[in-house]
């Protein structure tokens, strides 16, 4: 790792992950956002073998959302209230990078000594908002909060009403540059698709075909219903611990090795290029900290929100070359769960359900403890996770010592 004066300490290399838990996964759920948030954090925290007097700090993102918006509908003040904790640091908010903010952010918390242990979770409630609003999705229903109208208003008026017309530009450019194939775009849902029949907990397990991939219907060219992840409700909980405080714990140590979360250019999905995002500063920087490659990961939970985005992400981590994600992932043989890199082993988002950030974490420490059953690839030490797209991305380098 080159030397850098303004990083002489790396303060993710204190944290490890001690222990994880998840709510069951429903389209939609019978049960309240609440309780999915409990059931979650009270399994991460048996997990990592503590005790909810252990942990004084809890954070999540984007936290408390329009009073109970779907998106986020429990922040850190409701979970403290109701599991009665005493927390030295809490944090919850929209800024910073995307789904897993509150996991950086509270690992700084415990580098910078405000507390030991944090329970940092994500909860969303989307599935049962559309039973009752099919438009609850929309860009144009989103709060202040968590897509800002001041940058929203300059899309709305040209009918860019979801998140997939932005998409579909960056795939539609993909394939102009790169040419980038339906065929190779595919082989992300059906290898999502094929992961997720082994997991319990999926939504969406029906086999697929390309055939049946192709002729899905088209939503915003070049991307099809496939391309698009799932609607769910569900709960997901990490618990972050002082590394020799975790050393104690029943599970082996996984270490946050390193992390990305740059932003090097405007907050805007469009203004440097349409084949990139800043999940190219989140790679630069997460490779920064770390005398690991990307030769060294042994399996990659990859955000797709949208089928394109495992591409860029797949680029920007440099677990391929910059335009050369069609090729890799052609023929579906190197990213399948015995392939060389194993992709979104849980069936991801397209698949799985949009568990929203925390869900690829999970996944990739279940890969790493070798308690993912069926869906579980060979054994490895180095795991990487990442979320977000557009200008909010992060990402995790995890070691299992």
């Amino acid at each position: 790792m080159a030397a850098d004066p303004m990083f002489d300490r790396i303060f993710e290399k204190d944290v490890a992950i001690s222990g994880i838990g998840q709510s069951e996964v429903g389209r939609p759920s019978s049960k309240s956002a609440m309780r999915l948030t409990l059931d979650a954090c009270l399994e991460a925290i048996k997990d990592a073998g503590l005790e909810r007097s252990d942990i004084d700090g809890i954070a999540c993102w984007p936290g408390d959302n329009n009073n109970g918006n779907a998106f986020s509908p429990v922040g850190p003040t409701a979970l403290k209230s109701v599991m009665g904790l005493n927390v030295n640091w809490y944090g919850g908010g929209y800024e910073g990078p995307g789904p897993l903010a509150g996991v950086i952010n509270g690992a700084m918390a415990i580098a910078t000594g405000l507390c030991r242990h944090v329970l940092v979770y994500r909860t969303i409630t989307e599935a049962s908002a559309r039973m009752t609003s099919k438009t609850a999705s929309a860009l144009t229903n989103k709060t202040v909060g968590r897509d800002s109208s001041y940058f929203w208003q300059w899309y709305t008026p040209f009918n860019v009403l979801s998140a997939a017309n932005l998409m579909a530009l960056y795939a539609q450019r993909h394939f102009h540059e790169f040419g980038t194939t339906p065929e190779q775009l595919a082989q992300i849902a059906l290898t999502c698709r094929a992961n997720a029949q082994l997991n319990p907990k999926a939504v969406m397990r029906a086999p697929m075909t390309m055939d049946d991939y192709l002729g899905s219907r088209m939503i915003s060219t070049p991307l099809r219903m496939f391309d698009c992840d799932v609607h769910c409700d569900a709960s997901t909980a990490v618990v972050l611990s002082r590394v020799d405080a975790a050393r104690d714990g029943p599970n082996p140590l996984i270490r946050i090795e390193a992390m990305g979360a740059a932003l090097n250019q405007p907050w805007s999905w469009d203004q440097i290029s349409l084949t990139e995002m800043a999940a190219f500063d989140v790679g630069r920087m997460m490779w920064s900290r770390t005398d690991l490659k990307p030769s060294d990961v042994g399996s990659a939970q990859l955000y797709d929100g949208f089928s394109i985005l495992t591409m860029i992400w797949l680029e920007a981590l440099g677990l391929c070359p910059r335009g050369g994600s069609g090729a890799f992932v052609e023929g579906g043989s190197r990213i399948a769960r015995d392939g060389i890199l194993p992709i979104n082993t849980n069936g991801g988002q397209l698949s799985g359900g949009r568990t929203h950030g925390l869900g690829y974490l999970h996944e990739a420490c279940s890969q790493l403890w070798g308690r993912a059953g069926e869906r579980q690839v060979a054994p490895h030490q180095v795991a990487v996770a990442a979320a977000g797209g557009g200008p909010l991305g992060g990402s995790l380098l995890l070691v299992r010592d």
